[in-house]
């Protein structure tokens, strides 16, 4: 059966694009810190481990910069969770 009437536009909710988008680069961050722990215990000696150690230093302020914008968004916006019954 053919629809005659298209479905009308639907408008976005923008803080649920922006709580991906900070998840999303708060997983980006997890990775990047997963390879810089991983750099640093393969060779621990080296001399680029100080620098590895100080960018492991940034991302955690990062991931925690991430995690509390995130809070932030769930706290003004919850998500409703719909049910099919």
């Amino acid at each position: 059966m053919l629809k005659i009437v298209p479905d009308p536009p639907s408008t976005p909710d923008t803080s649920h694009y922006l709580e991906d988008t900070l998840v999303e680069a708060c997983e980006y961050v997890f990775c990047g810190l997963a390879v810089a722990h991983q750099a640093v215990a393969t060779l621990p000696k080296s001399p680029a481990a100080l620098m590895t150690q100080a960018v492991i230093h940034e991302l955690e302020a990062v991931r925690t910069l991430l995690e509390s914008a995130i809070a932030q968004v769930q706290i003004k916006h919850p998500r409703q969770v719909r049910s099919l019954h």
